[in-house]
């Protein structure tokens, strides 16, 4: 079975059709830049440019940076605040002319971690954090997903986590791998010391060189391991949300 998921990022907005059964990406995926301001209208754009690039007919899931609920957009750290409080499950609809399901986007990275990934079997309290233009989270207790979860806010030096440990913050600032693995090991334990995870599943784009960093971080008790689908973690756990999964 293959459903189309779309993953909204800060800086690209990527999809493809998934294989449900396989839990992998049915053709190679296609990504445009994410549009600059991010508005609600240029976005929808963007997004009806990646699904009509495979001429896609049938449900889509779509990733959104923010928390979402019932269709809703409520927040926007990394996109335009016109995002804030719209219906962006009827927007992106309309836009693409196929049904829609939305959600926001590290929960859909960790629904498919867990279903077919790094998660996989894995009881007690797992929490996904995805690290790119912000850090998103996804928190689950044996196995059931706690939505919207935004940990990547949670104030660290006087600031949001994630404007301290993020990859973008590692890119601005020009950091070494050491000096940014020292910021994400604080980062960790806070999280730690709040919610005493069993495992930690770093996902995002730098997930593909977690050799460089995860060594570096020490005094982390819960076990930490790369995202198995890496970047493409989103888009799956996208296309299962639209399917009911």
């Amino acid at each position: 079975m293959q459903i189309f998921g779309v993953d909204i990022g800060g800086s690209g907005i990527k999809g493809a059709p998934v294989d449900l059964d396989r839990g992998d990406l049915a053709r190679e995926r296609h990504k445009v830049l994410t549009p600059h301001p991010a508005t609600p209208k240029g976005v929808a754009d963007c997004v009806a440019e990646v699904v009509g690039h495979f001429d896609w007919s049938g449900p889509v899931g779509i990733t959104f940076p923010g928390v979402v609920t019932d269709g809703i957009t409520r927040t926007a750290a990394n996109v335009d605040k016109g995002w804030i409080d719209t219906d962006a499950g009827t927007l992106l609809g309309e836009r693409i002319g196929q049904p829609v399901t939305i959600l926001n986007d590290a929960d859909a990275a960790g629904i498919a971690e867990m279903s077919f990934g790094a998660g996989r079997g894995r009881k007690g309290t797992v929490i996904m954090l995805t690290f790119g233009t912000g850090i998103g989270s996804a928190v689950f207790t044996d196995g059931r997903l706690v939505p919207n979860t935004e940990l990547g806010h949670l104030e660290l030096h006087g600031h949001d986590a994630e404007k301290h440990a993020s990859t973008k913050a590692k890119e601005d600032e020009d950091l070494s791998w050491h000096h940014w693995a020292h910021r994400v090991q604080k980062y960790l334990a806070h999280v730690e010391m709040l919610f005493s995870p069993e495992l930690f599943i770093i996902g995002g784009g730098v997930s593909r060189k977690s050799d460089k960093f995860l060594p570096l971080i020490e005094h982390v008790r819960a076990e930490m391991v790369p995202a198995e689908l890496q970047n493409n973690a989103g888009i799956v756990g996208a296309a299962m949300a639209a399917a009911g999964r």
